[in-house]
């Protein structure tokens, strides 16, 4: 697998994997954590998509944890800081 990761562009600690509820398992590039509205988020790729996932992120000692957003609002106010963040960067 690590020769896949390779040809995306990530570097192995750049990689996390999303367990879901339905059992199945996703790997995803990190593009980064980003602050919006007070909070942190943090934004990934799906390997080999041109998708973008954005959850909140809470970082421990040792550990991270995330969060869905399930309010709508909040999640539209996000999408558009990261995307307002990408746009600065092209």
């Amino acid at each position: 697998m690590a020769d896949n990761k390779e040809l995306y562009g990530y570097e192995e600690d750049d990689i996390l994997t999303l367990e879901f509820d339905d059992g199945t398992e996703e790997e995803c590039g990190i593009l980064g954590v980003f602050e919006a509205l007070d909070k942190e988020y943090i934004a990934l790729n799906p390997l080999g998509t041109e998708d973008v996932y954005i959850y909140g992120y809470k970082e421990y000692e040792e550990d991270y944890e995330l969060l869905d957003i399930s309010d709508e609002e909040e999640f539209k106010k996000v999408v558009a800081e990261f995307e307002a963040m990408v746009a600065v960067e092209a």
